[in-house]
């Protein structure tokens, strides 16, 4: 944040005006704070969203909680909020708005003819499809009045954006799919918001009146998202994302003398699927090295969630993957995290696997691997072999973390 701030082009494009204030997401209260570590001036107003509880800002900053992965009434008061203070700030201001991960649940104001209750709906349907991310946020910006570029078309000032992003592959770091790309142009149109929520396995399970907005701007009764020409004055910055999170564990592995070896590839796709793979991705990377090694990986993968069971797509990942580096006799130890400290509906980050937590598992009468994966319940699973991975809310969110620590070719 200092960084990025003390920026001479960005310095210059704050200039001396009045400031206002809107950070989303949930790292929004760490970036407020390295926001007024700096010297970027006094701020006239400001509204800062997050899922924690209440926490003291100074005034005159409100502070909201909001709800995630779904947005809540809170969301909403904030998105409201949001949507004033960008509306009255000073012609000659700087909006500054902070995004992190989480921003397009704890922001959100629904199109006229929209409820909340809807937009939770549909948003809750198309988490449950397992729908990859940039089409979840696709639909999101054409169901809002504050994504897809809205709020900076309602900034009466100039707008800088800085983000800390969860975003990866096929779109990595895009300002569009970052907390649904609120202060952006859209290139998405209402036509591919409509046909994400067409597919036969969500249609029935979208609200009618969802669907009904949806086509009625895919029919060119309601205007797109945010275009090209619809605002000016606004600069954006991306000053965190996974990749930081990949250095400091290399960085802490050297520290402990491990040969680091980096998977530049993101770790993508369906949990299951991706955790299957690892062990034989990270054997083929490491195939040639003597000694410790520690290879590192990062990305998000999605769930399908079919069963009724409580997990999240880190626990899914390491369950897959345990039962792939048993069959493999692998000689390593596996911990996929999320790096917000939270995976799915849970209170665990992540799960700590090897090749014999299948073994484990079945000295404990367990049923097998897949009987919990195809419940989608392999928090429970970990919890009765005591290797979930506990943090507690990080405060921030660039997606998810594998470390696995191998004794390499020797």
């Amino acid at each position: 944040m200092q960084a990025a701030l003390e920026d001479s082009v960005v310095r210059q494009f704050i200039g001396g005006g009045p400031v206002t204030l809107i950070a989303a997401g949930k790292a929004a209260e760490g970036m407020l704070r390295g926001l007024l570590a700096t010297s970027i001036g006094p701020i006239e107003r400001g509204v800062v969203v997050g899922p924690g509880p209440r926490t003291l800002v100074p005034p005159p900053i409100a502070f909201h909680t909001g709800g995630h992965p779904l947005p809540d009434r809170g969301s909403l008061a904030a998105g409201h909020e949001a949507l004033r203070c960008a509306a009255e700030m000073s012609p000659s201001g700087c909006l500054v708005v902070l995004l992190s991960g989480g921003a397009s649940a704890l922001l959100t104001v629904p199109l006229e003819g929209v409820t909340l209750a809807e937009k939770v709906g549909a948003t809750r349907m198309l988490l449950a499809a397992g729908v990859p991310i940039h089409e979840l946020n696709c639909v999101r910006k054409h169901l809002s009045a504050i994504k897809g570029g809205g709020l900076a078309r309602a900034a009466a000032g100039r707008v800088l954006t800085l983000a800390i992003s969860d975003v990866v592959w096929p779109v990595e770091d895009d300002p569009a799919v970052i907390g649904s790309g609120p202060t952006v142009v859209d290139q998405t149109t209402f036509a591919e918001a409509t046909a994400i929520v067409s597919r036969p396995e969500v249609r029935d399970l979208i609200p009618a009146g969802v669907l009904d907005i949806l086509e009625r701007g895919r029919d060119g009764h309601l205007p797109e998202t945010l275009e090209q020409n619809g605002v000016s004055g606004t600069m954006y910055r991306v000053i965190g994302s996974r990749r930081q999170a990949m250095e400091g564990a290399m960085s802490a592995a050297r520290g402990l003398g491990y040969e680091v070896t980096l998977l530049e590839s993101p770790v993508v796709g369906v949990a299951r699927v991706a955790g299957a793979d690892h062990p034989r991705r990270v054997a083929a990377a490491t195939r040639q090295v003597a000694g410790p090694v520690c290879v590192v990986s990062s990305g998000e993968t999605t769930v399908t969630v079919s069963g009724r069971g409580r997990g999240g797509r880190n626990q899914e990942l390491a369950l897959a993957a345990a039962s792939e580096m048993s069959r493999l006799g692998t000689a390593a130890v596996l911990a996929s995290v999320g790096t917000d400290g939270v995976d799915g509906p849970t209170d665990a980050a992540g799960a700590l696997v090897d090749s014999s937590t299948p073994a484990r598992a079945e000295a404990l009468a367990l049923a097998p691997a897949a009987t919990y994966l195809a419940e989608n319940d392999a928090y429970t699973y970990f919890d009765r072999l005591g290797d979930l991975i506990r943090t507690g809310p990080t405060g921030t969110n660039v997606g998810d973390l594998q470390v696995v620590v191998t004794a390499g070719s020797e």
